[in-house]
């Protein structure tokens, strides 16, 4: 599906020239063999948000070899590479390193069988199950060719590794570490990144104006009750009770309150209260995820969310009022609608039948705080990551949503042609903009 996007005023004198674009990628591409060993390795051995150290190191090496000026230890584990180049535009391309607490079930030869220790000390299985391997090689390839490449281009090039995206404070906690001021860098005038996806097939990518994925506030509240012996209930004031009543009457609000055509998810993902089947807790914890794609929308949600709370605590006879903290915010991600358009041409023509458009997803990133501290333009597009046969195969049998998504244990992104296009992608996009 295609859709017909304003073009953008040029940044760089490349944008638009496709057919040395093709030329450039074609002549400059490294061997992706070692990227593909990298991938490997990179799968085998996950990191947890804000232990990434190991990653953090092969990237940084890797730029360090090429000729980069790197950066590291930036709000954790991030790390930057810079080339300069002449004058010119600067481009920031970007790849988030972390991994998730999740067992894995994909039966690859190369699968993680790694745990680590987490935040609260408890040793969990850690897996790639969001793909977060995969973009690290596609940059680390990208840096390669656009190196290998700089005849070709004027301006500077920023390859930026983020930590913790999978807790959405990555990006900020490299902004307030200094991105932007601590080192002689100038402010990009593109911010660009990409996420892979087995909702689409390896080989393609898909791009679209405007919102394109959602915001997120992660949310977590405690409800308090009198505890004491599971056989006397009428003695207690039960907060696993309260806490049942509030997971089900949230999931009215979007239901019964939001007006028809406005999109808004809550998700309570996490429930936990006691420690015996005898024994009524004193207090119950819940842990929220609440997304959409406008303030408003945004301002309803969580207002109606500590409304309902607060109410079902009050008609239960709670001792104390709940407690109610955000713990998670990443604002929504909106491609830049005229940048997006310069983009659009380049990928057609580049991909042609595998460019496509990229409808919104409820999914959640921190990418865009890292143009919108400095108020640049951003775009963020999908990268296919599904077996192309195993793709057809589901959607000629109306089974397309039986593959795997990302957070999933069966989560098991092809290695090729994912990795070639997310390399070529990259690439791509950064000739677009720079000089």
């Amino acid at each position: 599906m295609r859709v017909n996007i304003p073009i953008a005023p040029s940044i760089g004198a490349n944008a638009g020239s496709n057919d040395s674009c093709r030329a450039v990628i074609e002549q400059y591409r490294p061997d992706l063999g070692p990227y593909e060993s990298t991938y490997r390795d990179l799968h085998s051995n996950p990191e947890l948000s804000l232990q990434e150290k190991r990653t953090s190191s092969i990237a940084a090496d890797h730029l360090r070899n090429i000729g980069y000026f790197v950066h590291e230890h930036i709000g954790g584990h991030g790390l930057i590479g810079v080339l300069k180049n002449g004058d010119g535009p600067t481009a920031l391309l970007r790849a988030d390193m972390d991994a998730l607490p999740v067992r894995e079930n994909t039966g690859l030869d190369y699968a993680s069988k790694k745990t680590m220790k987490d935040s609260n000390g408890n040793e969990v299985p850690v897996m790639h199950a969001c793909g977060h391997d995969v973009h690290v090689s596609c940059l680390m390839g990208a840096a390669k060719l656009l190196y290998a490449a700089r005849s070709k281009w004027k301006g500077t090039l920023i390859c930026l590794f983020q930590p913790a995206e999978e807790l959405v404070s990555g990006a900020q906690a490299m902004v307030d570490d200094g991105l932007y001021s601590r080192f002689k860098i100038p402010k990009p005038d593109i911010v660009l990144g990409q996420h892979v996806f087995c909702i689409q097939r390896a080989g393609a990518v898909a791009l679209s104006p405007g919102p394109i994925l959602a915001a997120v506030d992660g949310l977590k509240i405690r409800v308090f009750g009198k505890g004491g012996h599971g056989s006397m209930p009428s003695l207690c004031i039960d907060p696993v009770v309260i806490a049942s009543h509030i997971v089900v009457r949230l999931q009215t609000i979007v239901s019964r309150e939001l007006e028809p055509g406005k999109i808004g998810v809550i998700t309570c993902g996490k429930f936990q209260a006691g420690t015996a089947s005898n024994i009524i807790p004193n207090y119950a914890d819940l842990e929220l995820t609440v997304r959409s794609y406008d303030t408003g929308v945004q301002k309803q949600l969580l207002d109606a969310i500590e409304r309902t709370v607060r109410a079902e605590c009050n008609a239960s006879r709670s001792p104390q009022d709940p407690l109610i903290e955000n713990i998670a915010h990443a604002p929504a991600t909106i491609n830049s609608i005229d940048h997006t358009g310069t983009l659009n041409m380049s990928f057609s023509t580049y991909f042609k039948d595998n460019a496509n458009a990229m409808q919104p997803l409820p999914g959640s990133e921190d990418f865009s705080v890292l143009a919108r501290a400095i108020n640049a333009p951003s775009i963020f597009w999908m990268l296919g990551g599904c077996d192309p046969a195993k793709w057809e195969e589901a959607k000629k049998n109306g089974k397309l949503g039986e593959i795997p998504i990302n957070h999933s244990a069966e989560f098991a992104p092809v290695i090729e042609p994912t990795l070639r296009t997310g390399v070529d992608a990259l690439a791509v996009a950064a000739l677009t903009f720079l000089g």
